[in-house]
């Protein structure tokens, strides 16, 4: 067993709060005009795709592949994350179908965003950790990674927040609330290693699963809902550059 150091400790918190911190990006879709945010978000999600699948082929995997190799165990915990954020985003987008509410009332699928927001940055949380555990450069990387999808995913909890009936302000303040659970995530992680070890190349595995899931059925989806060339083009670009940006990073390694 091995017990993280302080400096892991460290390293881990003070990413998990970046992270947190993107929650405050929803203030954006409150300030840029409509059109300019269109333009931007696809470049966004785009570059998330190519960052997301960049870190598990380029960093996760051959980290796995090297410190014991990648075992049928390795792919069962690969494909119950995968299995496991099916059901959880199956939950949340039942109630996501609602109708505006009525005026001065609150929807309950903001509950129901909250929470499965919540658990999903819990997870954001102990992925990192899991990642700072086997390198400081992985943790790097898979931080990278992490912000870069958040970035267009807290914009969205943002708007579904708001269109259930919660003011802007309220909608910022629950959403950066949720985004702390990532805190929490690493935390325990950190203390699983501490006290019983051996966390750390399941939470690698939780990590490729989960961000070849979230590349492959969130993200890749919405980018081929735009047929124009030119932004295919530039969509091209954008997941180019993700890949890019994590390949150089194997230059920390």
């Amino acid at each position: 067993m091995l017990a993280a150091s302080s400096s892991i400790w460290f390293q881990t918190i003070v990413s998990v709060l970046i992270v947190s911190a993107i929650a405050f990006i929803g203030i954006v879709i409150l300030i840029v005009r409509e059109g300019l945010l269109q333009r931007v978000v696809p470049i966004l999600v785009s570059f998330a795709v190519g960052a997301l699948l960049g870190d598990a082929l380029f960093h996760i995997l051959p980290e796995l592949a090297e410190d014991g190799g990648i075992t049928i165990g390795i792919s069962w915990v690969m494909a119950l994350a995968i299995l496991g954020f099916f059901v959880l985003e199956k939950f949340i987008h039942m109630h996501h179908r609602l109708e505006a509410p009525a005026h001065g009332h609150i929807h309950p699928v903001a509950l129901t965003n909250l929470i499965g927001d919540g658990l999903h940055n819990f997870i954001d949380g102990a992925i990192i950790a899991g990642a700072y555990l086997a390198s400081a450069p992985l943790g790097i990387a898979t931080t990278a990674a992490v912000v870069l999808h958040e970035i267009p995913q807290e914009m969205g909890d943002l708007g579904v927040l708001v269109h259930a009936g919660l003011t802007p302000r309220r909608a910022l303040i629950f959403n950066f609330a949720t985004a702390l659970t990532a805190v929490a995530g690493a935390v325990i992680t950190l203390l699983l290693e501490d006290t019983v070890g051996g966390v750390v190349r399941p939470m690698l595995a939780l990590s490729a699963g989960a961000f070849i899931y979230i590349a492959g059925s969130d993200l890749i989806p919405e980018l081929h809902k735009a047929t124009d060339l030119r932004v295919s083009i530039l969509q091209f670009l954008g997941i180019a550059a993700g890949f890019g940006v994590m390949a150089a990073l194997l230059a920390l390694e």
